[in-house]
């Protein structure tokens, strides 16, 4: 098990934000957490990446908690989120030179660290130019490949293809998938494109009003509401309040 929530709780004054979330993650699993804006999808992933401390429960990441332990896990996971950007008078190579020398002092292991993240992110020659000639994409895949450069036990992205292009947003799911297959690295995804979660998930688990209503695959979740795609469970689910759970 690489991610554990259990009951994991957030207050904000008189707004409870995330209410006993609880699911898991495997190895090599793909996770996509989805609702609408204010949901707690945010709160949930923040807690998670220990950017936030919780009001009661705890997540377990590679076997360290995140309450009691969150320095072990920020060594295990990588958290990007959307709003991420780089530095724009930086190439892309003094952009993943210096990423790698904030990860690790061993020269040696920089340099892997980098020489992954150029192969990654295919920008073959443009790592030569500045960050601030690259196009939205390009700059996506840079930062994802920054991301997965150490060979997190759990990588969590927000909003991963977000103001991408088809062709450069197919892309980013495809490396997902692949670094999930061939390398078993897990992923904790949050985005609002049903299209792209349904594509690149191996389970959703739909949060509302700070509750997590249910987890399934997405064809167990669509058998379930007898709906013909993702998009429809989601607006059945939050238009409910049902709550259930698929294992």
């Amino acid at each position: 098990m690489v991610l554990e929530v259990k009951e994991l709780s957030k207050q904000y004054s008189k707004v409870l934000a995330a209410n006993k979330v609880s699911f898991s993650i495997e190895e090599g699993e793909i996770f996509a957490l989805i609702g609408p804006n204010g949901a707690g999808k945010t709160t949930t992933i923040r807690m998670i990446s220990t950017l936030i401390k919780p009001t009661g429960g705890d997540a377990i990441v590679a076997g360290f908690s995140a309450v009691n332990e969150p320095a072990r896990v920020r060594e295990n996971i990588t958290y990007l989120p959307d709003e991420a950007g780089a530095y724009k008078n930086m190439t892309g190579n003094d952009y993943l030179n210096f990423m790698a020398g904030i990860f690790t002092t061993d020269l040696d292991k920089a340099r892997e660290y980098v020489k992954r993240a150029q192969e990654i992110c295919g920008l073959g020659e443009r790592l030569e130019d500045k960050i601030g000639s690259y196009s939205r994409g390009m700059i996506r895949k840079l930062l994802l490949a920054r991301a997965v450069m150490t060979r997190p036990k759990l990588a969590i992205l927000d909003e991963p293809t977000s103001g991408l292009d088809v062709i450069n947003a197919i892309e980013i799911r495809k490396l997902i998938k692949r670094l999930a297959s061939e390398e078993k690295m897990s992923f904790l995804l949050s985005s609002h494109n049903m299209l792209e979660i349904e594509f690149v998930s191996d389970k959703v688990g739909i949060i509302s009003k700070g509750k997590l209503h249910v987890v399934g695959k997405p064809c167990e979740l669509k058998a379930k509401y007898g709906c013909d795609n993702l998009e429809e469970v989601f607006e059945k689910v939050v238009n409910s309040d049902e709550v259930s759970d698929i294992a």
